[in-house]
């Protein structure tokens, strides 16, 4: 799929639903696609189904990080809820994969990760580049295909 119409595509679907989040300063979305670009899911990063997010305190840090599910996560579990298979698919997501998302996405046999490359700002990066280090050794070792478009 690298370098073909679908990753432009992906990520715009990505941009779109990360708008859906309600967090307050990092909205992420995600979609996993098949290989011929059929949608499987899609997802942001938020709540848990039927959790208050009306709540103000639990969007501030470090409170929001026991409260939110990353983009990456809620895709996943999407797709376990209805029964659909990750293997072999491609996610596309607004924001590069914490380490914690990495481990999840090998584990689902996610076979390629697109990445929006306009995400990678310097405050993005000073929050997450260690996890960003730690995901792209487990992506390589693990076989899942990493582009950053």
């Amino acid at each position: 799929m690298a370098g073909n119409k679908w990753n432009a595509r992906g990520i715009e679907v990505a941009r779109t639903v990360a708008k859906w989040s309600k967090d307050k300063s990092t909205q992420v979305g995600a979609v996993v696609m098949m290989e011929d670009g059929t949608p499987l899911t899609f997802a942001y990063n938020g709540f848990a189904r039927g959790v208050n997010d009306d709540v103000a305190c639990r969007h501030e840090r470090p409170e929001k990080y026991k409260w939110t599910s990353h983009a990456e996560e809620n895709a996943i579990a999407n797709m376990a809820r209805i029964g659909a298979t990750a293997f072999g698919a491609t996610l596309y997501v607004t924001h590069f994969p914490c380490a914690g998302c990495a481990r999840k996405i090998i584990q689902a046999g996610i076979a390629r990760v697109v990445v929006d490359g306009s995400s990678m700002t310097d405050d993005f990066k000073s929050r997450w580049e260690e996890d960003m280090t730690v995901s792209r050794e487990m992506f390589g070792e693990g076989g899942v295909e990493v582009l950053v478009i």
